[in-house]
């Protein structure tokens, strides 16, 4: 194990969760490890299959992992995966996303459930679960992506008891995320919002600038310092993250995403999500074997 610093800008992910989703799930082969290092407010619990010698980052932890392995990363901890010594060309990854307040405090406070609460205090640090404990749910976390309904969120909530009381959990970072940096900025919650509900339609920055009460100075100086990004580039990341969504789960056609996503210009939208996620449209849906809500 070795402790470092984070070496790279982290990049502030936005999550394609609308407020009336409690999983995602992401179930893809992948060919390399290339996301930038990011965080995000959701909990996010990453099982890998065939990663011998990818190199994991979570917090100030650097790790190069074995061939399995299952880590569940707390909201807005810096982390992401890396090639670095990866021995297969194929490896498969699935992805459980969740609301940090999906549960409220007074139902996981009862006795029985205390297990994930603290589970979850831990997760702020990032947990490492046991080989054997990954094994245990391994079948389980294969299925997700094929079921549906409340079968499917029983099954999840299921799997994270079972983690919360596996034994020889390793916490990774020594570092956490400082309290109210995130999910208690008033002004960026109200701009996400606003953002969030109408992502599909012409939104100016004057229009924010309003909503907000800021100078248009004071709005890009507000705005770079909590995501790292241009508004203009905050909102096209966002939409890229809903046309990420309906790519997967709709049969419609490129065009017709883009526009419902807010792009105008479908050249515009292509050349966005290439710098965005890596490849086009058509290779991202491609990439994915399946992605499952709950509404």
């Amino acid at each position: 194990m070795i402790m470092v610093q984070s070496y790279q800008k982290p990049h502030h992910e936005i999550m394609q969760m609308t407020a009336h989703d409690s999983f995602l799930v992401f179930d893809r082969i992948k060919e390399v490890f290339d996301f930038p290092m990011h965080y995000h407010p959701e909990i996010e619990l990453n099982y890998i299959s065939g990663g011998k010698g990818v190199r994991r980052v979570v917090g100030d932890n650097l790790e190069e992992i074995d061939d399995k392995e299952l880590v569940l990363v707390g909201p807005n901890l810096h982390h992401c995966w890396e090639q670095h010594n990866a021995v297969k060309k194929q490896m498969r990854e699935i992805t459980i996303q969740f609301s940090n307040n999906l549960f409220e405090t007074s139902f996981l406070s009862r006795a029985i459930l205390r297990p994930i609460k603290d589970m979850f205090f831990r997760a702020n640090h990032g947990i490492a679960f046991s080989c054997e404990a990954c094994l245990q749910v391994e079948p389980r976390i294969l299925g997700l992506s094929k079921m549906d309904g409340i079968d499917y969120f029983l099954e999840i909530f299921s799997i994270l008891y079972d983690l919360s009381i596996s034994r020889n959990q390793r916490i990774l970072s020594t570092s956490t995320v400082e309290p109210d940096k995130f999910e208690h900025n008033q002004k960026l919650n109200i701009l996400s919002d606003y953002v969030r509900k109408n992502y599909d339609s012409k939104i100016s920055i004057s229009d924010v600038c309003e909503l907000l009460n800021m100078s248009n100075g004071t709005f890009n100086r507000f705005i770079k310092k909590n995501t790292g990004r241009t508004f203009v580039d905050y909102l096209n990341d966002l939409r890229i993250g809903f046309a990420t969504r309906l790519l997967i789960e709709k049969d419609r056609s490129i065009s017709e995403i883009a526009y419902l996503c807010g792009f105008s210009n479908i050249a515009n939208f292509n050349r966005r999500f290439k710098k965005n996620k890596g490849c086009t449209p058509t290779e991202y849906k491609r990439e994915f074997l399946g992605i499952k809500r709950i509404l």
